[in-house]
């Protein structure tokens, strides 16, 4: 079993609070990342349709203030240059990722929210909503350092919650959450 299953036979098959699942996760403690891409739903280019873990070495990453070396990413379109579009979900703070997991489920296939279920989202469904702006990451093929691990729509909610991003430099992360709260509140230009 994963640690995800684990997670979710705790539900009881019952929807649970991000309090519920907050407490189970401190309880149950934080897998190691390599854990998480090695069990479940393993492949080698990312599952479109469903959030993505995956070990990633950025090209630039010299020339960058921070980056995600462990991107749970959504992914929305195919990059030029062999890669892929998509929303990083760890560049917001745990309530800014719940209301933006709230947002793409409005594009589930259905309401089952299960391991059936997809997220049929493109660049122009959530382009203009301001939490996607700070999420946007570009990922080219041969900087990836490992498998893609899908995420079920019924694993999202636990996925989101788990503090596994791994930015470098290390201990940025309330930078990370300054500047993304920042960017989502920017007016639109006209």
């Amino acid at each position: 079993m994963t640690y995800f299953d684990d997670l979710l036979e705790k539900t009881g098959g019952n929807e649970r609070s991000v309090a519920w699942f907050r407490k189970q996760i401190r309880e149950m403690g934080v897998p190691p990342s390599q854990q998480l891409i090695r069990e479940g739903l393993i492949s080698q280019r990312p599952q479109y349709g469903r959030m993505n873990f995956f070990f990633y070495d950025a090209k630039g990453k010299n020339e960058l203030p921070y980056y995600d070396r462990f991107p749970l990413v959504l992914p929305i379109g195919i990059a030029e240059q062999s890669g892929f579009v998509g929303l990083n979900f760890h560049y917001l703070s745990i309530p800014m990722r719940l209301k933006l997991l709230n947002v793409i489920a409005e594009y589930a296939t259905d309401d089952n929210m299960d391991e059936n279920t997809r997220i049929r989202l493109t660049w122009n469904r959530i382009k203009r909503n301001p939490l996607v702006k700070p999420t946007v990451k570009r990922y080219l093929a041969s900087h990836v350092q490992s498998r893609f691990r899908a995420i079920t729509a019924e694993e999202m909610m636990a996925a989101v919650l788990l503090p596994v991003q791994k930015f470098v430099p290390k201990g940025i992360e309330n930078k990370v959450y300054t500047d993304s709260r920042l960017m989502a509140n920017q007016p639109r230009r006209g």
